[in-house]
């Protein structure tokens, strides 16, 4: 996926978690954060943080963040962009073979998954959640605690004894990563129920991404380590 009109700040303060204030060219701006999660890790004094200009005159801002350096790596920060990239990706048919119809928001029990597929005789729902915490180069999920995640893998694990297969994809939004685990620490319930959809038959899936200033590109997939 690509974005346009993005130029380099600088990282402020976040007053709250929908808004940052950013350093452009020593003018100090407002920006629209698209990531409503702590990203505490990322979002310091100083930082330095890619913008994306709007020319809509209804915003309230003018700016978007959506990455930001942390040392040489930058991390894209857009909740909205992993669902986007990895459509890209499924119609590029790189990901399932022989894709007859893909649907989004795809409804099943009291959940709504990311995705229906379909590919010959495969029926197939996947959940996909974007990942921006990183630790010496381990990829976590989740950054904070999270019962609709929990509630999603639950839901996946109905679907395999339903007789579909059951997906869920972590979309890592930076590159160079050595693995991914469950953030234990963080919610220790989400690894838990991780684990225990993999013993029924939910796939699990990390794939990396090449992030640029102005792109995001799904990478390679990188291990996963449940324990």
């Amino acid at each position: 996926m690509i974005y346009t009109n993005t130029l380099p700040g600088i990282f402020l303060s976040r007053p709250n978690r929908f808004i940052a204030h950013a350093e452009i060219d020593g003018e100090t701006v407002v920006a629209h954060v698209k990531n409503t999660g702590r990203c505490k890790e990322l979002l310091v004094p100083g930082a330095r943080v890619v913008l994306q200009k709007s020319d809509d005159p209804a915003r309230k801002t003018n700016y978007s963040l959506i990455a930001v350096w942390k040392g040489p790596r930058l991390i894209n920060i857009d909740s909205q962009a992993p669902n986007k990239v990895f459509l890209e990706h499924l119609q590029a048919g790189q990901f399932i073979d022989g894709i007859t119809h893909i649907k989004s928001e795809a409804a099943y029990g009291g959940s709504r998954f990311d995705f229906y597929v379909e590919a010959g005789a495969r029926n197939i729902f996947i959940e996909v959640k974007g990942v921006t915490l990183e630790d010496d180069g381990v990829a976590l999920f989740p950054d904070a605690p999270t019962e609709r995640g929990v509630k999603h893998l639950n839901e996946l694990i109905h679907c395999v004894r339903a007789g579909y297969e059951a997906q869920v994809v972590f979309v890592i939004q930076m590159h160079n990563i050595r693995y991914f685990t469950p953030n234990y620490n963080t919610h220790s319930a989400f690894g838990e129920t991780l684990t225990a959809a993999k013993r029924v038959g939910v796939t699990i899936t990390a794939l990396d991404c090449t992030v640029t200033e102005n792109s995001l590109t799904i990478g390679v997939p990188v291990p996963v380590k449940l324990s």
